[in-house]
């Protein structure tokens, strides 16, 4: 019987069209974006206009006080470009003002670990610099599902009961809001946020205020963020109140009004590595982004065209090269304004020619293994996961990821977005999500939690100081092929991110998948390193696989010595993913647990 399809099995079709695709991690935001485009906006516009609903619904992944690189490339330019949304730690942000609270590490909740909110100015640069709508365009979705309401989902009704008592208890501004009631909203309720809604009209309403063109309009936005009623709200919220946190006392921030004003989202390019055909590109290291660069240096010294991408030896080479590249990021990464990184020796064949040497074929590593540069990094004292008692105040700290037992608690999010003309961009927002800080009642939303990812010891490149930004876990991809703009793709996940990015990758290029089969593919994670949020621990050897790795498999990495531990069946990742090969856009999104939505024509 001959099939009307060849193709193999996908969980959902590839989107495949000429006019654009949208793909991310909620179907509102992929209906919004998608909305954007057909009403003549460009990828950049849609890209502002997703993100505001993401926070809208997926408020348990990430918020206004959060954080949000971006890569794109603009076809008029000519030039692939990183965002920095990522806002700094505050001037009063000092190792010795943390040590004096009794402090050893940064608490992941309450006020200590906040940034300053970097999303908003972000995307206000994304529209002036790169749109061409008004922001009435791109933000009035959200501003209508904050008041009006839309269909709560199933893991932020099950986020908001984990810390219910906290918030009945510690944080009654955030019960006020997520708590209607008194009660923990139901999957699939009517839930708003008007404070927020208005928040957000608000500003909409002083950036209109002033008359003038589309520019003028967002730097009053801006300056209603950054110098105005949200940046004194935030100011008051941290000086007058004593907020607990995973410590187990009550703590008072350090973030300002002053430091809002200070900062604003910055433009910079991106680091690349060439692997075949391909030029993969990343942020620099103030994300984690450059270990999968670091990872197709090494991986590039192995054959793996047509292998099986759930063999034994296409699992276990990947797990050994970014066990090398993950203790490359503890030793040397950091933000390049504060730590010379030695980026191009970490890349170089020389160095990886060297470091490939220690990966045995045969057996799996158990060790910490930074390479060595003279005259940079720094020497990270491993935290063992089964050494660390964490206790009832410990709900809501880190980043809520997937879990390793098969639960998943959350996420950030993500977005992937090409326009008719080639336009392209990928974004990965978090931060500011309701279980790890407090809502300011002014503003209807809580600030962000990534200076957790600090030390508060000297001399490291991850060391706290204060103006710089934390190594941060967020890391959006974009590749080109044949020297033309081709692939821009991520996933939420924490310290997952660039191991399921880097597997799609190389399902993608070596094993002939298309975006869907790729996404779709049984997935694993390695936790061999120190976490990047509170406690900072590691588990070394762990390897969680997805439940349909073939047993042989699994047989086979567990007599090379990995730690196995097999999760559920679909259970690894969030990834989206979208191309450009003119004439076609295509795009995919992941079937595991909260779903991605793509949508094009």
């Amino acid at each position: 019987m001959n099939r009307i399809n060849p193709n193999p099995f996908t969980t959902r079709p590839e989107i495949v069209g000429t006019f654009g695709v949208v793909t991310s991690t909620h179907w509102i935001a992929t209906a919004v974006g998608m909305g954007i485009l057909e009403r003549g906006g460009n990828a950049f516009d849609a890209a502002v206009a997703t993100a505001f609903t993401l926070q809208v619904v997926e408020p348990h992944l990430c918020g206004p006080g959060g954080d949000a690189p971006l890569i794109l490339h603009d076809v008029r330019r000519g030039k692939t470009e990183v965002v920095c949304g990522q806002g700094p730690m505050p001037a009063g942000a000092t190792i010795a003002h943390y040590k004096s609270l009794g402090l050893d590490l940064i608490p992941g909740t309450g006020l200590l670990p906040a940034c300053i909110p970097g999303t908003f100015d972000a995307y206000m640069l994304v529209l002036r610099d790169y749109g061409t709508m008004r922001l009435a365009d791109v933000l009035s979705p959200a501003i209508g599902y904050w008041l009006n309401g839309h269909a709560l989902v199933e893991r932020a009704s099950a986020t908001i009961a984990t810390v219910a008592e906290q918030f009945r208890t510690h944080w009654k501004t955030s019960a006020a809001v997520f708590l209607p009631g008194g009660d923990v909203p139901k999957p699939e309720s009517l839930f708003r946020n008007v404070t927020l809604g208005n928040t957000y009209a608000r500003i909409l309403k002083e950036a209109e205020a002033g008359g003038g063109g589309r520019e003028a309009e967002i730097e009053r936005a801006r300056r209603a963020w950054s110098q105005g009623f949200v940046a004194e709200a935030i100011d008051s919220f941290c000086r007058t109140q004593d907020v607990m946190d995973v410590s187990g006392k009550a703590n008072r921030g350090v973030l300002t009004g002053q430091d809002m004003a200070k900062w604003q989202a910055t433009v910079e390019a991106p680091l690349t590595y060439d692997y075949g055909r391909y030029t993969v590109c990343k942020a620099h290291t103030w994300t984690q982004g450059p270990v999968v660069l670091q990872q197709l240096a090494l991986l590039k010294g192995f054959d793996l065209d047509g292998m099986d991408p759930t063999s034994p030896d296409f699992i276990h080479l990947q797990v050994e090269c970014l066990k090398l590249a993950y203790a490359d990021r503890e030793a040397f990464y950091g933000d390049p304004a504060f730590v010379d990184v030695p980026m191009q020796t970490l890349l170089s064949d020389a160095y990886n020619d060297d470091r490939r040497n220690l990966i045995d074929p045969a057996s799996a590593s158990l060790e910490q293994r930074p390479g060595k540069v003279d005259g940079y990094g720094g020497v990270v004292k491993l935290r063992r996961a089964d050494g660390v008692r964490l206790g009832v105040a410990s709900s809501g700290a880190g980043e809520p990821t997937v879990g390793r037992v098969g639960q998943t608690n959350g996420d950030t999010v993500h977005f992937d977005i090409i326009d008719k003309d080639g336009n392209m961009i990928s974004a990965t927002p978090s931060g500011g999500w309701l279980q790890s800080s407090p809502v300011i009642p002014e503003l209807g939303f809580p600030l962000g939690t990534r200076g957790q990812m600090f030390w508060l010891e000297e001399g490291l490149p991850g060391s706290l100081a204060p103006g710089k930004r934390p190594r941060s876990t967020l890391t959006p991809t974009l590749a080109h092929r044949d020297g033309k703009p081709y692939m821009v793709w991520g996933s939420p996940g924490g310290d997952q991110q660039d191991q399921w990015i880097t597997q799609h990758f190389l399902r993608h290029v070596h094993c002939d998948m298309n975006l869907q089969e790729a996404i779709d593919a049984p997935a694993w994670h390695s936790e061999h390193f120190p976490s990047s949020f509170w406690p900072r621990t590691a588990r070394p050897g762990v390897l969680v696989l997805e439940g349909r790795i073939p047993k042989d498999t699994v047989a086979e990495l567990k007599k090379r010595g990995h730690e196995v531990e097999v999760n559920d069946a679909w259970s690894e990742g969030r990834l989206t993913a979208a191309t450009r090969d003119d004439p076609w856009r295509k795009a995919a999104a992941n079937p595991r647990g909260m779903q991605g939505y793509a949508a094009g024509r």
